[in-house]
């Protein structure tokens, strides 16, 4: 009887301990990155970098063209392996195009992600910082996927993490 009433004893004093020493917040790291002012930059970036795409987009269709049309115009007096050869070359281009095409969204997101790393490493330092001067031992991030049932704002550190980078916000 003795050592059930010690075990539920330590249970009851472990789950208290427990209890007292965390501390959970929240911060929407999407609302902070959209308060930066370096957001402009990285977006600035991302669109000349997008139009660089473009840029050699067309460039590949405009090569395209120009061989295509002095092939159609030579066609007729092309011997059959040099017609084979420039549907080759036309098919080969063809390819190329497309797969450029293919990977450009791939590129935009590859450029987007490494713009935007140095920005959420800024809001991930900040935020342990915020965390540690409040006493938080665990930070959720409840941006766009905000999957939790309730959430006290009392306990969201968006705003003080946003002012210990420098960046005041007009409230509502």
């Amino acid at each position: 009887m003795k050592k059930m009433i010690l075990i539920a004893f330590v249970a009851l004093f472990t789950a208290t301990t427990f209890a007292q020493t965390t501390k959970v917040g929240t911060v929407d790291a999407d609302y902070t990155l959209a308060q930066m002012p370096e957001l402009v930059t990285a977006q600035d970036a991302l669109k000349e970098y997008n139009a660089d795409l473009e840029k050699q987009l067309k460039e590949k269709l405009d090569n395209y063209d120009a061989i295509y049309k002095t092939a159609e115009a030579a066609f007729p007096t092309m011997t059959d392996a040099e017609k084979t050869a420039k549907q080759q070359e036309l098919a080969g281009l063809e390819n190329d195009i497309s797969k450029f095409r293919n990977n450009g969204t791939q590129l935009v997101q590859l450029k987007q992600d490494e713009l935007l790393r140095p920005l959420y490493k800024k809001i991930g330092e900040n935020v342990a910082v915020v965390a540690k001067e409040l006493g938080y031992t665990q930070i959720l991030n409840i941006g766009n996927n905000n999957n939790l049932a309730y959430i006290d704002p009392a306990h969201d550190i968006t705003l003080k993490v946003l002012a210990k980078m420098g960046i005041t916000v007009k409230q509502n």
